[in-house]
């Protein structure tokens, strides 16, 4: 972090900062400096992350478009393995709904066979 900055220019400084600041109000300054400074890293640490899937993104729409020109076939191993990833994309994406269907179903059978239970007992308890 302090690459261009020795130790006796933070000697130097930190002397400086309890002259014009104080003891009272040093310690307080330099959590507020350390916080800007951890919040400067965390944003810039967000931006090159995000930075970094835009680019993936960018290649795997790069890779599809050269494997469709191909036709999908004879395509080399990166366009193989970049069409490989968003097969996986895809089924990863479609899975939730694929669990959730059959959940669905099982309670709406559950209660068709209750309703059917319902209606055999209720003419024993008119009649």
């Amino acid at each position: 972090m302090f690459d261009g900055i020795g130790f006796m220019e933070l000697l130097l400084i930190a002397i400086i900062g309890l002259v014009v600041l104080g003891p009272e109000r040093l310690p307080v300054a330099v959590r507020t400096v350390s916080g800007w400074i951890r919040a400067m890293k965390r944003m810039a640490n967000s931006v090159k992350d995000e930075l970094e899937q835009e680019l993936k993104i960018e290649q795997l729409h790069a890779d599809l478009k050269k494997a469709e020109s191909k036709g999908l076939s004879n395509l080399s191993p990166e366009l193989q393995e970049s069409i490989d990833q968003l097969k996986q994309a895809a089924q990863e994406v479609n899975r939730p709904y694929q669990v959730s269907e059959p959940e669905a179903a099982k309670p709406a059978a559950g209660e068709s066979e209750a309703a059917t239970a319902s209606q055999a007992e209720s003419p024993k308890a008119n009649g």
